[in-house]
């Protein structure tokens, strides 16, 4: 999900050079939708994995 959302970045990037700015917007709202997505998935299995060494 992490190399999606830095694809998504990439892409975001390459059309703001080029001047597509409602593509641009688009991908990297969706970019930095997937990393919120990746960080809190990511702090779930952190959590659980903790939990699970415990008991």
């Amino acid at each position: 999900m992490l190399r999606y959302a830095v694809i998504f970045f990439v892409i975001a990037v390459i059309a703001a050079l080029f001047g597509f700015g409602g593509v641009s917007a688009a991908a990297a709202g969706v970019g930095k939708l997937l990393f919120i997505v990746f960080l809190v998935l990511f702090m779930v299995s952190l959590i659980w994995g903790l939990k699970k060494d415990r008991s």
